[in-house]
């Protein structure tokens, strides 16, 4: 597979290299003057591609190449004009120079800017439905490690939430969440394309990106676009010369800050004081401390480091025009043993000729993820175990060296009294190895009918072969671990996607009245293909383990799934003006998808908007205000969230399972049962979202300062929910999802940008946006009985979160501490601890039956803050001096809680090494948030006899003892450049050049005691806000280098 697929990648490159060369024998030189020059931003003065230089009143002219350079033959009395979409056009006399350069002043009349909505393109000005356009500049001066990574804080009404581990996915969520189950990722469209640029899609060759929010400007794309639709176009050649750009960007990476944990002689003495004051002999380990003083997080922890390197090669004449870019990145993380790596190679083309015109987009990806196992109960979590295991075990010892353990890596013990496990030991001893190869490309081809009407037909796939493979050495690495043999797991994945579609564009003005229409169909064809491979007994020769299974001596095991999914789509829209004052838009889409049962598989998906533009009416006149647009808009669009269960097979098929077995007769034969596996669902259709949305538009001071609001409502009805039922009626106690719930998202946004007339050298500019977003949940069927209350349930439990009518999606429902117990006299007035709490245990308040003598219950539980912001914020600005230019970011969420469940494992009283451990309460240190220091369990065995209910009491997981304020404020990333002089340049054949430093995640103003209030929980939906060893954001110092030749 590797061969082949290397020697496609060489004759993609080599065609196009020579393609590129043979449209550069082109441009031969006239006999009258030859002027080039730079054209760049007068903001940041980077060079501007595409700006168009024409000769004034003819029809000769060129664009700039990708780094803003051009050449053109002119009179030499001629005058060339400058112009550029977004930009004010410039006027220069050629007066005989051979050289001119000029810088170009963004346009403030920003409302002229070209938007793409989903198969049409319309004027900012135009637009009925709620869009917001990012700037890539700002994109570009963020870490590469992923597109939605780099969205945060660009777009109001945007949440992106990432961690910092290498190939880490970003959760993105606009304008809030609406399910329980499934996800809440919005759609993208990569030209044309529908895929997900998580990981493998390179920054680098990103040009414009588009976020479509409400359901005007999403219904286009229908059942597929309940959570958001974000636009990804991607570069394209320019007309000119060959023109080359590289880039080099290197970064240094760490975690900002780290949980404070004691030393080996601090533990030991915490350790002595605790089983003293409980009266128990000292812990053999400690009684005979050696002066072992092992700091886990230098052992784990270490500075990582990103590389980032592209090359790009674009040109092309007026009918044929190619780029192609090749890029790779590798990114060694912070953590032992993590890393990922990613090549690409992109060829994008054009060609012309008349009415029609071809264009095609390739990409080739190929990306390496490596890390530990991670996310079961025998490897735990590195974020909990570098903290938790103690200062006083090495990390290997020779007395830890037995036939389960060869390599000697140390463990907990009931003497050392921890169960943490040995993360340096997992690093070495169980390591997974993904890797992702990615084709994704379409061909397309648009005939102008008329000058009118234009057909399209977009040809497009995808083909991806994902890799894992995960190799188990003989080790282990935490107290009472069974010993298992070595072992390999090798799966294979390969997804296909094939889509063709056709569309017919009808744009013209008649008088006062212009018609944009498109209508078009698609058919599109998915399977997904799964397989696995596994054996224990690995062959080993020479310490070395063979990796493959055929090589194993053991047990072998195989399986794997099959899915096979079918979509036709039917799709319109309509916009209409009058007189460029009032705006209608009508869209439709009609989904048909075989995740459904024959009677449900067909969705229609319409909705309608309208905008007047009152600063075009007669009756306005206003010397501040430029601009007023007000639109309203209201539709429906879908989800088909239904997942595939064992086989492949959707919810609409019931399963039958044979595990039973029985044996019969006197000859003991062995026959097989059936019992029904999973219920049949043939009633499961699409969760509909209906989506009101109201925003107006304003400019002032001749746009110089743009402003929009939004105000939106958005119902998700018939979300899918899991539906308890009683296990007689089969399943095998597995619940069935059905259209039972009801998720409700309203919000306001805002959206401010001021770009001020440029004052001689000084340049400036700066966009702010605002959301408040409210997240209910209005319905949730019949969930069956309450075991506390014995009232209907209405509400899903998941941990410490609940998910209630009523109330947002993974609230905190838990104990509330009301403080710490000074006296017995206390204990014994609150009366619900007497049993077991002396003074200095964490007292919790009895909110039912609090009678004397009553214990504290799951029933004492109420709800504790919710983990949504109560309101987000991103700023940018961007200020140039001369060849000087300055970029800042910066990111806010205000108003949220989050559970700290590393503190929680930390704060356990048993085995913490945690700093705050230090300053435990006494009768003379009463002043403290940390209870009495004590000892558990008299042998470290749970049901022991002589337990201390008040200590075990004391780190109950469902109180609110952890749970904090989330809200942070972030420094999100600040980049200074300077552009090399052009004078410099000439001697060395170069034509631009650009240095950078960068910073990234520099500083962070929070309250939140863990690594990182930007989390990602393991369960995204249901527990959102709950911090359970998330990889934290990397703190990252980049200096890169852009050249253009």
């Amino acid at each position: 597979m590797k061969e082949p697929l290397l020697t496609v990648k060489r004759l993609l490159l080599c065609t196009a290299l020579l393609s590129v060369l043979y449209l550069n024998e082109g441009f031969a030189q006239g006999t009258e003057i030859t002027v080039s020059g730079i054209v760049t931003d007068s903001t940041d003065n980077s060079p501007l591609p595409g700006v168009s230089v024409i000769l004034k009143g003819t029809s000769t002219g060129t664009q700039t190449n990708a780094d803003g350079r051009y050449t053109l033959t002119v009179p030499s009395d001629g005058t060339l004009v400058f112009s550029f979409l977004g930009y004010v056009p410039q006027q220069v006399p050629v007066a005989a120079q051979t050289s001119i350069s000029i810088a170009l002043r963004t346009d403030t009349e920003t409302l002229d800017e070209v938007v793409i909505i989903g198969y049409q393109e319309v004027r900012r000005s135009d637009l009925t439905g709620a869009t917001s356009v990012v700037n890539t500049r700002n994109t570009q001066a963020l870490a590469p490690r992923s597109l939605p990574e780099q969205l945060q804080g660009l777009a109001a009404g945007v949440s992106v939430r990432t961690g910092g581990a290498p190939g880490q996915e970003a959760v993105v969520n606009i304008r809030g969440l609406g399910t329980f189950s499934g996800s809440g990722n919005p759609l993208y469209v990569i030209d044309g394309v529908f895929s997900d640029p998580n990981t493998t899609i390179n920054p680098n060759d990103v040009e414009t990106v588009q976020i479509l929010k409400d359901a005007s400007a999403a219904a286009i794309y229908g059942a597929r676009a309940a959570n958001g639709v974000i636009i990804v176009t991607t570069k394209k050649g320019k007309a000119g010369p060959i023109a080359i750009n590289a880039s080099a960007k290197y970064s240094i990476t760490s975690v900002p800050r780290t949980y404070d944990m004691i030393s080996g002689a601090e533990y030991v003495r915490l350790n002595t004081l605790a089983y003293q004051n409980a009266g128990y002999a000292l812990q053999p380990s400690v009684a005979t401390y050696d002066g072992t003083n092992t700091n886990w997080k230098d052992k784990t922890l270490s500075t990582g480091s990103i590389q980032d390197y592209n090359l790009t090669l674009s040109g092309g004449s007026k009918d044929a025009k190619i780029l192609v870019s090749g890029g790779y990145m590798r990114d060694k993380g912070t953590l032992l043993g993590h890393s990922f790596e990613r090549a690409s190679l992109r060829v994008n083309s054009e060609v012309s000729r008349g009415r029609i015109k071809l264009s095609e987009n390739l990409m080739l990806s190929s990306s390496t993820r490596k890390s530990p196992v991670q996310g079961n109960f025998e490897v735990g979590n590195p974020w909990y175990d570098m903290f938790n295991n103690l200062p006083i075990l090495p990390v290997r010892g020779d007395e830890f060296v037995s036939a389960a353990n060869p390599k000697g890596y140390s463990l907990g013990s009931m003497d050392a009294r921890t169960f943490s496990r040995n993360p340096v030991a997992i690093s070495d001893l169980w390591t997974t190895k993904s890797n992702f190869i990615k084709i994704l490309g379409n061909i397309y081809g648009d005939v102008e009918i008329t000058d009118f009407l234009r057909y399209r037909i977009n040809l497009a796939g995808e083909t991806s072969l994902d890799k894992h493979q995960t190799v188990r050495e003989v080790g282990i690495w935490y107290q009472n671990q069974s010993e298992k043999p070595s072992s390999i797991d090798d799966s294979r994945f390969q997804y296909l996607n094939g889509m063709i579609e056709h569309t017919l564009n009808f744009d013209k003005q008649f008088g006062v009245h212009t018609l944009a229409a498109v209508v078009g169909f698609l058919n599109q064809i998915e399977r997904c293909d799964d397989n696995l491979a596994s054996r224990t007994q690995l062959a080993i020769y020479g310490g070395t383990y063979f990796t493959t299974p055929i090589s194993a001596l053991g047990a072998a095991g195989a399986s794997g799934t099959l899915n096979t999914k079918y979509i036709n789509s039917f799709f319109g829209r309509v916009n209409y003006d009058y007189s460029d004052r009032y705006l209608l838009s009508l869209t439709f889409r009609s989904d048909k998808n075989s995740v459904f049962s024959k009677d449900k598989r067909r969705g229609f998906f319409p909705s309608a908007a309208a905008a007047w533009k009152i600063d075009q009416e007669g009756f306005f006149q206003s010397d501040v205000v430029s601009a007023l647009k007000l639109r309203i808009s209201y539709g429906v669009l879908g989800v088909p969230g239904v997942p595939a269960g064992p086989g492949g097979l959707y919810q609409y098929t019931g399963l039958l399972n044979q595990a039973p077995r029985a044996v019969f007769g006197s000859d003991q034969a062995l026959y097989v049962g059936g019992t029904q596996g999973r219920l049949v669902s043939e009633d499961l259709t699409w969760e509909e979202k209906t989506t009101l949305n109201v925003g107006v538009d304003a400019g002032f001071f001749n746009n110089q300062l743009l402003a929009t609001v939004e105000v939106f409502r958005a119902v998700t009805d018939k979300v899918l929910t899991a539906q308890p039922l009683p296990t007689y009626l089969g399943g095998n106690g597995a619940d069935p999802i059905v259209n039972i719930g009801e998720i409700e998202n309203k919000g306001i946004e805002f959206e401010l940008a001021y770009r001020p007339a440029p004052k001689g050298d000084w340049n400036w500019n700066v966009a702010a946006n605002v959301s408040v977003i409210r997240n209910e949940v209005l319905s949730l069927g019949n969930l069956g009985i309450d075991p506390e209350t014995g009232d209907a349930r209405n509400y899903i439990q998941s941990g410490n979160s609940r998910t209630q009518v009523g109330h947002s999606i993974g609230e905190y429902y838990v104990l509330r501490t009301d403080g710490i117990f000074q006296s017995q006299e206390e204990i014994d007035e609150h009366g619900a601890q007497a049993d077991y709490a002396k003074p200095g245990d964490i007292r919790y308040k009895n909110l039912v039956d609090g009678g004397t003598g009553d214990d504290i219950t799951d029933r004492d539980r109420e709800f504790a803050g919710s983990p949504w912001p109560k309101f987000t914020t991103g700023i940018q600005g961007n200020v140039s001096f001369k060849a000087f230019s300055l970029n800042v970011q910066f990111y806010g969420a205000f108003g949220q809680k989050l559970y700290n469940d590393v503190r929680r494992d930390l704060d356990g009283m048993g085995y913490s090494n945690y700093r705050d451990g230090l300053n435990y309460w006494t009768p003379t240190n009463t002043n403290t948030n940390t209870p009495r220091l004590g000892v558990s369990y008299a042998t470290g065995v749970p049901g022991d006899p002589a337990v201390d209910r008040g200590i075990v009491s004391n780190v109950r997981g469902n109180s609110d003892r952890w749970i904090e304020n989330g809200s942070f404020f972030r420094i999100r990333s600040i980049e200074l450049g300077y552009n090399v002089p052009a004078a410099w340049l000439q001697k060395v054949s170069i034509t631009s050049a650009r240095v950078f430093v960068s910073g990234q995640n520099l500083l962070t103003f929070t309250k939140y005691s863990g690594l990182d209030p930007d989390v990602v929980g393991a369960n995204v939906n249901l527990e959102p806000g709950v911090d359970n060893g998330n990889y934290p954001s990397s703190r990252i110092v980049s200096v890169g280098l852009n050249v253009g030749f």
